[in-house]
């Protein structure tokens, strides 16, 4: 019999922003299996000793037809629990379908201005019985992570992540700003730069270090999730779009600074650690998916002022 946690996103910074919850569940019930959607968040916590296998759900969620596909994937896990984190009927038939004992999940049919921090906390203090259920957590570094980093980590400087990437272009501050913030910050303070982004991104960052200069920076572009993780780990910082990297980081107990155009506010309000800078004039309570804000009513200065009060 094993504990089984469904989550239901793709994107990998949403799987890492329940990892707090996760692991909740695993103190009460032993070491837990993650069904996710996302293909790669078995890199962000591999070694945990809380999480005993991620698994991939690649296939058997987006239809009704899905569900007793769905639910032979399920019971091959033998699971005795299974934690739903989303109100999907079709997740709870197939679970019913499996055999599973003890079936828990959000509130059916209430997706509507669901709040991923929010819904989660309240789902695990109410199902686990506890009282003050922490929205965030720590993240796995093991012995061999640690050591790669070194191979990275430039001395005598603040090592600073700079998330150039995210999930679309509305969400971007832009090269060229970035490019004066880096500027800025090396007159004030000795800084090596890893510039996060993905291939589509590639551009912009050869652009960046060109500038900026190569004995200043380095790009990461073109390295696995699994290879930029123990650099997020060893780093003194993150700066940017909301992306995996600033979730990582901050749930590595490293300062994460968010710039905020388009994401929801509970992406960046869960961890001491972060840090949202919001374009003028704008209140976070109209930060949405749709908000597509003008990523120039950021200010360098703003930002600039930000890292040097942090560093």
């Amino acid at each position: 019999m094993s504990t089984g946690i469904l989550l239901s996103y793709k994107g990998l910074g949403a799987n890492i922003l329940h990892l707090s919850y996760c692991h909740e569940i695993a103190k009460a019930h032993g070491p837990v299996k993650i069904i996710t959607l996302s293909n790669n968040y078995k890199d962000v916590v591999e070694g945990d000793p809380l999480i005993d296998q991620v698994i991939y759900l690649d296939k058997y969620y987006k239809k009704i037809s899905d569900i007793i596909n769905l639910s032979k994937n399920f019971k091959v896990h033998n699971f005795n629990n299974f934690f739903i984190f989303y109100p999907s009927i079709r997740f709870f038939l197939a679970a019913k379908l499996a055999g599973i004992k003890n079936i828990y999940t959000y509130p059916l049919f209430q997706k509507k201005n669901l709040h991923l921090v929010k819904a989660a906390k309240k789902f695990i203090e109410k199902n686990l019985r506890i009282n003050s259920c922490p929205t965030e957590s720590s993240l796995f570094v093991s012995d061999n992570n640690k050591k790669i980093f070194h191979n990275y980590h430039v001395k005598n400087r603040k090592n600073i992540i700079i998330g150039i990437g995210s999930s679309g272009p509305t969400t971007k501050w832009g090269h060229k700003n970035y490019i004066k913030l880096m500027e800025k910050l090396k007159e004030k303070h000795a800084c090596y730069f890893f510039l996060l982004g993905g291939l589509d991104d590639k551009g912009s960052i050869d652009e960046i270090i060109q500038k900026v200069g190569q004995e200043n920076s380095k790009s990461l572009a073109e390295k696995s999730i699994k290879e930029i993780m123990p650099i997020i780990f060893g780093s003194d910082m993150y700066v940017g779009n909301d992306s995996f990297g600033q979730h990582v980081a901050c749930q590595s107990g490293k300062p994460s600074i968010i710039l905020l155009l388009d994401t929801p506010s509970a992406y960046s309000e869960y961890s001491v650690n972060q840090h949202q800078i919001l374009p003028e004039n704008v209140s976070i309570k109209d930060i949405t998916h749709d908000s597509a804000c003008d990523p120039n009513k950021i200010k360098v200065d703003v930002v600039l002022n930000k890292v040097l009060s942090l560093l």
